[in-house]
């Protein structure tokens, strides 16, 4: 029996509440809600970072940002930091057997020796070196050597992205393959395809958003098409919650905000038929830190030895509705911990206030998430210890990971920097 493929889908600033089997009521997602329920739904799956750059590191090598010198801000065009070469990348561990391609954005570094994306295992690369709104852009596309460059049309990228996946998959079908296809929809400029309108009620924002749900469905129906259906895990998800338009959901604040699950809870959906089961639903507490190890397990890959991962293995919680393998999710704001996760309980330490970035220590937040997710009423008076306990928990996870940023020269914005965060 072949390894399954694998393709993760990459949403740019989608909110949880975005799509329909998530509750949203606005934007029309009938691919992504069919997606669901031919497959697995987690509800409490979480970004690894509140903005891009981090996120994506720590999806790409299962450890949160701060190992790999990536936790503050996000990546700008006169920036010279990246991912370090030497960190072990999910088409790393997969190996030889397996052919990658990164479909879309990277930003994870855009100059040597963080660049181009093959330093880190891809074989395929057709994308944008960093976000969308960034200068100076261009499209690069390894097709042929040397790479070449050229113009990106902000209204045709969703199109191209999946046009380019799905020649990959057509090309490679006889091989077991990993795609990432990291889109930059529905992140602004908000430019809508005039060869796929749908007429959302959700504006521009929705329109981008039901392009995405279209090629899903376009995606899905060529894998049966070409008999892949059965052999490839597709995953759907996002890099973080949404900015300035999107719905978080239940969830409090947005991209950036601090410790709150807006900026952080986001959608995630996986379906493989025959392996996964159809329309299930978990709460199991997960990460996209967790896909590393998880594809690894599925692909019957050993387990990474010769470094600490933060993800853990959920291969159990999507294919039999497993316990979560997490004690805790850490969620970060920069290089600070900013909050622990439990499965009852989040205590929250640092927000924003105006211009200020404020520490919460002397003002204990303790919500349970099972009774109030969007975290609006503290309950550390009612429940005393699960306070001292969920406190000892975020300053242990403080003293493990901020003493890591140590490692790594301090971020310094360059001064043709972006305006605004990634």
């Amino acid at each position: 029996m072949r390894p399954p493929n694998f393709i993760v889908i990459l949403a740019d600033d989608l909110g949880y509440g975005d799509l329909g089997c998530d509750g949203g009521t606005v934007i029309r997602t009938p691919n992504l809600d069919r997606m669901a329920a031919q497959g697995v739904r987690l509800t409490d799956f979480y970004a690894s970072a509140n903005v891009c750059t981090p996120s994506r590191a720590g999806l790409l090598t299962g450890q949160y940002a701060i190992r790999n010198g990536l936790a503050h801000e996000v990546i700008q065009p006169a920036d010279t930091t990246g991912l370090p070469v030497d960190a072990l990348t999910i088409p790393k561990a997969l190996g030889e057997g397996y052919v990658s391609a990164l479909i879309g954005k990277w930003h994870l570094g855009h100059a040597a020796p963080h660049w181009p994306p093959m330093v880190y295992g891809f074989d395929r690369f057709y994308g944008l070196p960093y976000s969308h709104d960034m200068k100076l852009l261009a499209l690069f596309d390894n097709a042929t050597s040397p790479m070449t460059e050229s113009k990106a049309d902000f209204a045709k990228l969703t199109e191209w992205f999946f046009g380019q996946a799905t020649a990959f998959v057509e090309q490679n079908r006889e091989t077991p393959f990993f795609v990432l296809l990291a889109l930059t929809a529905p992140h602004i400029p908000l430019r809508p395809n005039p060869d796929d309108l749908t007429g959302s009620p959700g504006g521009a924002y929705g329109e981008v958003v039901e392009e995405i749900d279209l090629n899903v469905g376009r995606l899905l129906d060529r894998l049966k098409a070409l008999g892949l259906d059965e052999d490839t895990m597709v995953v759907f998800t996002s890099d973080n919650g949404p900015w300035f338009e999107g719905s978080s959901g239940p969830f409090r604040d947005r991209k950036g905000g601090g410790a709150w699950d807006g900026g952080f809870r986001v959608p995630f959906i996986a379906r493989q038929p025959g392996t996964l089961p159809a329309g299930a639903v978990s709460s199991a507490l997960s990460s996209n830190l967790d896909l590393l190890p998880t594809l690894l397990a599925m692909a019957g890959r050993a387990p990474v030895g010769d470094r600490e991962l933060d993800g853990r293995d959920i291969s159990g919680v999507l294919t039999a509705g497993a316990a979560s393998p997490h004690e805790e999710i850490v969620l970060f704001d920069n290089a600070h911990v900013a909050a622990v996760r439990t499965a009852r309980w989040k205590y929250v330490a640092r927000s924003y206030y105006r211009t200020h970035d404020v520490p919460l220590d002397r003002y204990p937040l303790l919500f349970d998430m099972d009774v109030d997710p969007g975290e609006n009423y503290s309950v550390a008076l009612n429940f005393p210890e699960a306070a001292v306990e969920m406190r000892a928990r975020l300053e242990a996870a403080r003293a493990r990971y901020e003493p890591l940023a140590k490692a790594f020269p301090p971020h310094v914005a360059p001064a043709s920097a972006a305006d605004h965060p990634d």
